[in-house]
Order: structure tokens, then sequence, then C-alpha cells
């Protein structure tokens, strides 16, 4: 299968740190369009797909957090915040509104890069853009109504596809291929996103915890499928 060129839209009301990252991007050979502003960002998304979005938080009008809640309900493209803004509040309100990653400005280009083509590469396998071997081997894992087809990279609730991110299908797809073994906290983040876990990342994996028991859940308030054992983590049953 031929391989297409990851296209990246770079949301910031800043001109000159878009045209740094672009810069950036294109010398890696990327794909870049700029957009200033929120409502220019959702115009870029109903007329073409992208790979990744890169978000800045401070912006005028529509703020990063709105602009995040708005793309999340029409693409599934993964979201890397890109802000001043450092506290754990901060990063922990930019997951909470559909953001898959965070990065603190100022930023290193070789960390910036690392954050990109993580997410890119998650983001192409699970939408079958690049097929790879699973760990586990190629089938389904089936739970009271639930499906992980794990050769199509799909999943079904009672029949229904269920829309999720690539991060929330790879922690899915990790929990349910490790049934009822229990991964904590800093287990889950250094698989999933492949660094060293640090002070606050608990708070990263509870909300896709949590947005991901949104989407797949009768109850989320009395999840079937993936239970907390408290103390020690998350397991699927």
């Amino acid at each position: 299968m031929t391989q297409t060129v990851p296209h990246i839209l770079i949301v910031d009301d800043n001109p000159e740190i878009r045209e740094i990252i672009k810069v950036l991007l294109t010398g890696e050979g990327f794909l870049a369009t700029e957009a200033k502003d929120g409502p220019n960002a959702l115009k870029e998304l109903e007329s073409r797909q992208f790979d990744l979005i890169i978000l800045d938080i401070m912006m005028p009008g529509m703020n990063g957090y709105e602009t995040c809640q708005s793309i999340r309900e029409i693409s599934n493209a993964p979201i890397l915040f890109l802000s001043a803004r450092t506290t754990d509040s901060d990063k922990l309100l930019g997951f909470s509104s559909g953001g898959d990653d965070y990065l603190e400005k100022p930023f290193s280009y070789a960390e910036l890069l690392g954050r990109v083509k993580a997410q890119i590469r998650r983001y192409q396998v699970y939408q079958g853009k690049e097929r790879q071997p699973s760990s586990a081997s190629l089938g389904q894992v089936s739970c009271r109504g639930l499906t992980v087809d794990l050769e199509q990279e799909l999943v079904t609730l009672d029949g229904t596809p269920v829309e999720l991110t690539g991060t929330e299908y790879e922690m899915l797809k990790l929990l349910a291929t490790n049934r009822r073994q229990i991964f904590s906290a800093n287990r889950l983040y250094e698989a999933i996103w492949n660094e060293p876990y640090y002070y606050g990342a608990s708070n990263t994996v509870m909300v896709h915890i949590r947005n991901l028991r949104q989407k797949i859940e009768p109850d989320p308030k009395k999840p079937a499928f993936i239970k907390t054992a408290w103390g020690k983590g998350y397991h699927f049953d």
C-alpha cells in the first residue's frame, strides 16, 4: 500500500509560531496548513482531512479548549495542544476537551517532532493507512456485545461502530487483549504514549479512561467493561 504524506493543521494566532512549526514540519517531509484561529481551523477541517492538529490554547474569541470540542464533533484526528499554560489543571482541561497530547511552550524541536510522529503513527495504524501485525494474534476480542476487531482496527457495540480516537483505540486494545490484567496508570501511560511517566500523567490516563467509558459503556457511571481496581489501576473485565 502506498504511504500517504501526513497532513498537519497548525492552529495558532501567532503567525511567527505558525511559520516556525510549518518550516520544521515541511523540512521533515510533512504537509502543513495554517489556521490563525478556531473558526478558520474548523473551515479547513470541513474541506479536507488531516492526520494531526497542533492547537494553541490562548487564542482570541474561540480558545483552544472550545476549538478542540468543536473539532471532536467532526474529526477523530489526534490533537496535540501546544501551549504556554503549564499547570496540571490546564493539561487536564485539554485532555477533557478531547486532546490526545500536550506539549508546553517553549518546546524543543526534537520533542515536538517526536510527539508529532508518535501521534501520526498511532492514527494512521488505527485508520488503516498503515498496517502492522498486532502483538496479539489477529482476530477479535468480544465481550457482552462489545467487539474489538484487531485485524480491521474496528470497535463495535451491539453491532454499531464506535468512533474512537487513535489513543482511545490503543488503550482499549491493550486492556481488552490482556483481559483481567490490572494496568497501573504508570504502566498504561508509558505503553500508550511511549514516553516515561511523569508526575500528573495519572490525570491524563484518568481522563482518557473516562472518555473511553463514555463511548463504550452502556452506563459510564457503572462500567461493565473497563473496571477500576482501586489503588492499583484499570482492567478489562
